[in-house]
């Protein structure tokens, strides 16, 4: 099992992050421990859905995730005001618990 996995957007941009940090997602959990999918194998997971510009936010936020999630301290992780509907919709095709880490930061979380 590989340490690090591909994701691809929808126009083609790649991007390699950690397996662990990918993880948090269950669509992605979900393609690449079953055996049923090709994912699985190739340790590559093409997400249609999702833009370059996006899943690039995506990554760094997965990333951030593993840096801080047994952490009390955690720094800020800025989103422009343009881009948030389009990451809350690939957070919830992308199955992310992304709220908890949040939640830290923030007491006044809209409840979804």
């Amino acid at each position: 099992m590989s340490a690090s996995v591909t994701l691809v957007s929808s126009d083609g941009f790649s991007y390699v992050v950690s397996r662990e940090a990918a993880m948090i997602s269950g669509t992605i959990r979900g393609m690449l421990e079953s055996g049923n999918f090709i994912e699985s194998q190739n340790n590559r997971v093409t997400l249609q859905e999702i833009s370059g510009m996006v899943l690039e936010k995506v990554c760094e936020y997965l990333c951030y995730n593993l840096k801080y999630k047994d952490q009390t301290d955690v720094a800020d992780f800025d989103i422009s005001p343009e881009m948030s509907l389009e990451l809350l919709m690939a957070a919830d095709y992308l199955d992310g618990k992304f709220y908890p880490i949040l939640s830290r930061n923030h007491t006044n979380l809209p409840t979804v």
